[in-house]
């Protein structure tokens, strides 16, 4: 079957301004050689600091682009709004279901007014003295639960420990911290406070780690990680090579099956297209909570959706050709 971009030059933009800039490159690498290994005519643009991604786009003469990049500025919605002003074809979700995913406050927000179960949580601004907002407690109607505080020891003196502190507007577990303890409050929000954006604290469920893969409105499947460490955090994602991946997860197939139907029910609702990752927690009663979708997860070779895609029979160049394939200009 002839690929609908067939004979047209994809510029594969990877690295970018952002935190996860490191692990950007490393996925443009891998896309970068799975494209040239099939025969396209595929060049790699590094948007690094101080270089215009415009102009290394005109200058590049693509006319569609693999996305690469992670994080702040290519996740959320501003690359793809670029392109869409070049009109040039992008592959990931669009404009405004980037921005919802990225900001983990409007997701939380969508997914409670979708009635797709997410854990308790509450937003702290980036500046401490301005006070906070209060995220609905589960099974609440939208809108309920709210108010504010004069700040951070007054709006979680009530939060049972432990708790996660994370910026809500960073990806990879970038700057996120399990609190088990009052003295270890402080360092987690100033901690989350050196990133881009305000402070979400979130509901620890206790569980299992179950991350769903998703092209083009339909589930691949879904692998359960158990790392080493205490969550499935950056070093466990990227620098860590004894954390344990299921495919299938280790559970019974009515949660898997209700795990996947969120995960899919909640890229749905923020509006995603193409490739995506839902993220879920699975409590110890085995009842899902989805915490975040992410538009542009990591796709080096051993990344979590390669994994999945692997698992029902899709190679690597052929997940990244199937993606190119979902490359949209709006």
């Amino acid at each position: 079957m002839s690929h609908r971009f067939a004979g047209r030059r994809v510029a594969v933009v990877m690295g970018g301004l952002s935190a996860e800039r490191e692990v950007s490159l490393n996925t443009g690498a891998g896309v970068l050689a799975a494209l040239l290994e099939r025969g396209w005519d595929a060049v790699a643009i590094d948007w690094a600091p101080g270089t215009r991604l415009a102009q290394l786009l005109e200058a590049s003469g693509a006319a569609v682009v693999w996305n690469a990049l992670h994080g702040t500025y290519g996740e959320d919605g501003a690359v793809q709004g670029l392109c869409a002003c070049l009109q040039l074809p992008c592959t990931g979700s669009g404009i405004l279901a980037s921005a919802l995913a990225m900001d983990k406050v409007m997701s939380k927000r969508i997914f409670e007014s979708n009635g797709l179960p997410t854990p308790r949580w509450c937003l702290l601004p980036h500046d401490p003295t301005l006070g906070t907002t209060l995220g609905t407690t589960l099974g609440t109607a939208p809108g309920t639960g709210l108010g504010t505080s004069a700040g951070d020891a007054a709006a979680l003196a009530g939060w049972p420990l432990p708790y996660v502190v994370k910026p809500a507007n960073e990806g990879s577990s970038v700057g996120v911290s399990i609190v088990d303890a009052p003295d270890q409050r402080d360092p987690a929000l100033a901690l989350a406070r050196t990133f881009h954006g305000p402070v979400i604290v979130e509901e620890y469920i206790a569980g299992t780690e179950v991350f769903v893969g998703i092209l083009n409105d339909r589930v691949l499947g879904s692998v359960e990680v158990r790392p080493a460490t205490r969550f499935y955090d950056y070093e466990a994602k990227y620098k860590r090579t004894d954390t344990q991946y299921l495919i299938p997860p280790e559970l019974p197939a009515r949660v898997i099956e209700r795990t996947q139907d969120i995960a899919l029910a909640a890229y749905r609702a923020l509006g995603c297209t193409g490739h995506a990752r839902p993220d879920l927690r699975i409590s110890t009663a085995g009842e899902p909570f989805v915490l975040e979708v992410n538009t542009l997860p990591g796709l080096t070779k051993t990344s979590l959706l390669p994994k999945i895609a692997r698992s029902i029979g899709i190679d690597y160049p052929t997940l990244c050709e199937h993606i190119l394939e979902t490359a949209s200009a709006v």
